[in-house]
């Protein structure tokens, strides 16, 4: 295996870097035999040690406008299934048992070891250290020694089997296969959930509570005495009583003084407003040691799920804009977290068909993954109403007591371990401006599609005699009936040369849509497809063309509706222009180290106005494509 993965080096990007990446491991398997299994178990459930300090987490977001309310305690459960209860030392057993069976091979007897395991009592915790040492050593020091390796594992093993307490104790078969990740499950409901998440990752809170740094709810706890301070700490407020006991007691020494419980103020926690949640955010991380980071204390990794359609995607893409806003100016999470994000497409729609009147394919970002990794359009592609269907029939045989359906949460480890190479979706910003008096404006991102709808047109079929011209029907087909607006389009059309110049039109048209299609054939060329429709059959219809920036502005006194990536929530009603343009990275001019990176030093020519600005949505694949 290990030759057949050097010969696949030979491949273009990015299977040479697949193959590259497995040879690694398979090599320093091959080195330390169970460093990989060790390293995944240490990493995904916190497992203290002094060497190895990666920690990594799932979190699983679902939609609550693709998923029934019903459904959703079902499928928290497939989620959350293989919780074994938080206990550190079943894991531990299951590294120590595994590394003896992969380094010592048949001199290692699997049954007397794990019944060993499970009395060992305080010496576990000994015992894990040292094989985690003996195995970081071995990868970092190579193949020189085998003998000695091997010597330093069975006198552990040795240690094992005679230290154990009480063996006359029958012992539960200890398990060797890998345990699924740490996942949470969340109900997207709330716009900067993920923000929150990610900072109660970073400085470590349990999962059932909150950080107090950032939600006011988890103040009024009962652990915590949240009394509100209602005086202003002058002397001046204070009671009578509370002033003139003090003042009694002014005449001793500064040492009674100090010791004085007389004037005592109670305990209290002021609730936060929105806009202090960051001030109170940073303190908390540079607290923990946050203010610095250097490379090796990135050991953070937060693996982002999210389960839903275009909409989803969408409201995705408008949580990373928000992240990289607010990292702008002080990078405090993006320093410490390594953020990863995957998608698995679910819909509650019927498969679709080549067949009239049936409602908009809601999949069509899932369609384009597939369409650059089948392996992922074979396996999370593939999922689509399955998912569904499986919470519905947990739902209906909830009670009972069978073993728990583990099929989701095998899927969601394994599509967050082996997919590590991202597909870079392109985001388009839109500033809409809407009409009257008022100049206020609103900037949005989209991923899929705008869908752009005049609410005064009356849908038409005409018939024959309406095309007759110089009929009655003509006439007033043409001149009565409103069939759409005169709009004013300024684009640039996409080239690959990107030498177009801004080009100028004006049309009459019923309703706009433009969508993000990304070309598969020309995967660097970025650019949104802008479609037009017509109620009126008599005009010439006008051909779609592929921009990579567009202004729209209605030449009269009408108005109209901007739908985002197919998200009624998303709606914007009145609107009298908009402009549409790849979205920048909100944080990357403010990044000192990207300045100084891409520069000649002082007084130099930098070269970072030659680098791509733009802002991507990276969804996790397994293969992946370039940027």
């Amino acid at each position: 295996m290990y030759i057949c993965l050097k010969n696949l080096v030979t491949l273009p990007v990015p299977y040479c870097a697949i193959a590259l990446n497995y040879a690694r491991q398979m090599k320093m398997e091959q080195t330390a035999p169970g460093i990989l299994y060790q390293r995944r178990v240490i990493a995904e459930h916190s497992l203290r040690n002094d060497l190895h300090s990666l920690h990594e987490k799932v979190f699983v977001f679902v939609d609550p406008a693709v998923f029934p309310l019903s459904l959703l305690n079902a499928l928290k459960a497939d989620v959350e299934s293989a919780d074994p209860g938080g206990d550190p030392s079943i894991y531990k057993r299951r590294v120590l048992l595994h590394t003896m069976m992969a380094g010592l091979g048949e001199q290692c007897h699997t049954d007397p070891l794990a019944h060993a395991l499970e009395h060992l009592g305080e010496d576990l915790e000994l015992h894990f250290q040292h094989v985690v040492t003996i195995l970081e050593q071995r990868t970092e020091d190579g193949a020189s020694d085998d003998n000695q390796y091997k010597t330093r594992l069975q006198k552990i093993y040795q240690d094992i089997l005679t230290a154990a307490k009480d063996p006359s104790c029958p012992a539960s078969q200890v398990e060797t296969q890998l345990p699924c990740p740490e996942v949470s499950f969340h109900v997207w409901t709330k716009e900067d959930e993920i923000w929150n998440e990610l900072v109660n990752f970073v400085l470590m809170v349990p999962a059932d509570r909150n950080s107090a740094y950032l939600d006011e709810d988890d103040l009024k706890r009962n652990s915590v005495m949240s009394t509100m301070s209602t005086d202003s700490g002058i002397e001046g407020d204070l009671p009578i009583s509370e002033f003139s006991s003090i003042m009694l007691e002014s005449q001793g020494g500064p040492e009674e003084q100090s010791s004085s419980q007389s004037f005592y103020r109670r305990p209290c926690v002021r609730c936060p407003r929105a806009g202090n949640r960051m001030t109170l955010m940073m303190e908390a991380i540079k607290g923990n040691g946050g203010g610095v980071f250097t490379k090796d204390e990135r050991n953070l990794t937060a693996r982002i799920v999210v389960m839903g359609d275009d909409r989803t995607l969408g409201r995705l893409a408008k949580t990373l804009h928000t992240i990289r806003k607010r990292e702008a100016r002080h990078l405090l999470l993006t320093k410490r977290v390594n953020l990863e994000m995957y998608y698995i497409p679910v819909t509650d729609q019927s498969p679709p068909s080549n067949q009239e009147g049936l409602s908009e394919d809601m999949l069509t970002l899932a369609g384009y993954l597939g369409s650059m990794d089948l392996w992922y359009d074979c396996n999370i592609s593939g999922l689509g109403a399955m998912i569904l269907k499986l919470a519905q029939m947990q739902n209906v045989s909830q009670s009972d007591s069978s073993d728990p359906n583990t099929f989701l949460l095998d899927i969601i480890s394994y599509y967050t371990r082996v997919s590590q190479h991202p597909v870079h979706l392109p985001i388009y910003s839109v500033k809409i401006c809407f009409s009257g008096l008022s100049t206020h404006t609103v900037e949005e991102v989209f991923v899929a599609q705008l869908a752009m709808d005049f609410p005064e047109v009356k849908p038409y079929r005409a018939t024959l005699k309406d095309t007759i011209k110089g009929s009655v029907r003509y006439k007033k087909y043409n001149q009565h009936e409103f069939h759409g607006a005169i709009v004013s389009i300024n684009y640039r059309k996409a080239s690959i040369s990107d030498r177009e110049v801004e080009r100028v039109m004006s049309m009459t048209t019923s309703g706009m849509l433009i969508r993000v299609s990304p070309s598969c054939r020309i995967r660097s060329l970025h650019s949104v497809s802008i479609s037009f429709q017509d109620m009126n059959p008599t005009r010439p219809s006008t051909p779609s063309l592929r921009a990579v920036s567009a202004s729209i502005r209605v030449l009269e006194e009408r108005t109209f509706t901007v739908c985002l990536d197919k998200d009624p929530r998303k709606t914007f009603k009145n609107v009298q222009s908009i402009e549409v343009s790849p979205c920048l990275d909100p944080g990357y001019s403010h990044q000192p180290s990207t300045k100084a990176k891409y520069s000649f030093g002082e007084g130099g020519e930098s070269l970072s106005k030659y680098l791509n600005k733009t802002l991507t949505l990276p969804i996790n694949t397994f293969c992946g494509n370039e940027q």
